[in-house]
């Protein structure tokens, strides 16, 4: 598998590229081309072309959660090229209209239009985006110290309730040495979705993991988190976009940290 980063917070020197607070990213795997969430604006799109990858060719598009910073692409890309027969993997409650202190933070289509958009596939049960790449579905809570947390309130046909981000899910490779997990902003819990990931598979090792963590304040969490990374043992730990910088430097003391950003590119 071959993985690029299209939209992250940060940039790298001399790659001049631009960069938002959001999350996209491409991925081959084998001759599967898929996309793991759309970023805020067209960003994505500028980048991509600036790389010399065709979007055109893209056979799946997988949504990790239905805020706005991972789902916002998705206008630009259904107006930049026809996407009726492009397969939209996401969870049932991901496109329901969400609010944070009274401003709209969700996708920007509701399901009946996104199904005009797009060919979609709503589950909450793991799935296999291409023959390694693993969507897995809602995460449940295996870890006490990840507790999920409110952003605002989402609407459904009930009105308005907390807003817990239940849909929140990531993506798993299974390589020849492990699993390598791939997140959106891991609202579900970062060791929770490892843990699943491990669970749906039946695979312990874990190789990598690449993407947002949800991770800002030096506390009580972000120890157990950091002590659990470290259980793993991992090869390869790409924190990116919803993870300070303090987070980050926290992590590193116990666990090495690879600096990453737009465009960078790793195959597995």
């Amino acid at each position: 598998m071959k993985l690029t980063v299209l939209a992250d917070n940060n940039t790298f020197i001399d790659q001049y590229y631009l960069g938002e607070p959001a999350a996209c990213f491409y991925l081959e795997d084998g001759d599967q081309k898929i996309l793991f969430d759309a970023g805020y604006s067209d960003v994505f799109l500028k980048n991509a072309c600036k790389m010399g990858i065709d979007l055109t060719k893209l056979d799946k598009v997988v949504i990790s959660h239905g805020h706005n910073d991972h789902t916002g692409g998705l206008r630009y890309l259904s107006e930049w090229m026809d996407t009726s027969r492009l397969e939209l993997i996401a969870h049932p409650e991901a496109f329901w209209e969400k609010e944070y202190d009274g401003e709209s933070i969700g996708a920007p289509y509701r399901e009946e239009e996104l199904r005009k958009r797009f060919c979609v596939n709503f589950t909450s049960e793991p799935y296999w985006v291409s023959s390694n790449l693993l969507y897995l579905g809602e995460i449940p809570a295996y870890n006490d110290f990840e507790p999920r947390s409110q952003i605002g309130w989402k609407y459904n046909s009930n009105g308005r309730i907390p807003d817990l981000v239940t849909e929140d899910s990531a993506l798993a490779y299974r390589g020849k040495d492990g699993l390598f997990v791939i997140t959106g902003c891991s609202h579900s819990g970062i060791c929770n979705i490892v843990e699943h990931a491990r669970k749906v598979t039946g695979i312990h090792r874990i190789t990598g993991i690449l993407g947002g963590f949800h991770l800002f304040q030096e506390n009580e969490r972000l120890e157990n988190t950091t002590a659990y990374l470290k259980s793993l043992q991992l090869e390869n730990l790409y924190p990116c976009h919803c993870v300070s910088f303090r987070a980050k430097a926290g992590i590193h003391q116990t666990v090495p940290v690879t600096e990453t950003g737009v465009g960078m590119t790793i195959s597995l």
